[in-house]
């Protein structure tokens, strides 16, 4: 029992830098990525075609490679970088992307007629994206916006070839320390209860929304 305790233990301490890499990743690729989308669907096409290479970039190439180039390749240009921080920088920027085209889409499921109204009641573009159709994008992007990321709690095992002291690692380090595959058990009911966690909210989330939407 003590062996058990020790381990979660081990482990409930290396899943601080996991979920520092996931709360820290979303709250800076959320905001990067509307941008990017409104960036994407601007009139001035080179910003619109500058946009357009990131996202294509980003979304074209594995998130295990950028990780590696930021990490190996950015020092060799003289941008040393804490092992954090890079990790943080290429996982922003790959999951803004990915949060970039789903807002896009959501931006564009609008109906063009609703534009037209708010231009007609007086409204800048500013105030017509801020109180007509942001609210309904929310609604609409609330179920791919889960899925990315419950694939981001996923996705930040991948820091483990940083040799970042994460969940993952540190539940390998024991395995070959103590021939045991307990905290391979361990870390996978770790990543349940964080993805439990996220679907549930979610789903709260989204019925919310949609109750909003039906009393509109």
């Amino acid at each position: 029992m003590d062996k058990l305790l020790n381990t979660v233990v081990l482990m409930l301490e290396g899943s601080e830098i996991t979920l520092e890499i996931f709360f820290v990743t979303l709250i800076l690729a959320l905001p990067i990525g509307m941008l990017a989308a409104l960036g994407r669907l601007s009139t001035i096409r080179l910003l619109s075609r500058t946009v357009e290479f990131y996202i294509w970039l980003m979304r074209g190439t594995p998130l295990m490679l950028q990780l590696l180039f930021v990490y190996f390749a950015l020092p060799m240009v003289g941008i040393m970088l804490p092992d954090i921080t890079a990790a943080l920088l290429a996982f922003s920027l790959n999951y803004a992307a990915y949060f970039a085209e789903i807002f896009r889409a959501g931006i564009q499921a609008i109906p063009k007629g609703q534009y037209e109204a708010a231009q007609t009641l007086g409204m800048t573009p500013a105030q017509t994206m801020r109180r007509i159709i942001l609210p309904q994008v929310i609604r609409i992007v609330l179920p791919p916006i889960s899925n990315e990321t419950i694939n981001l709690v996923k996705d930040t095992s991948l820091i483990y070839i940083l040799a970042m002291n994460d969940l993952l690692r540190v539940a390998r380090t024991i395995v070959q320390r103590e021939f045991d595959m307990t905290p391979f058990v361990i870390a996978a009911v770790f990543y349940l209860a964080m993805t439990f966690v996220l679907t549930w909210g979610f789903k709260k989330l989204e019925a919310y929304y949609g109750k909003y939407e039906a009393e509109g």
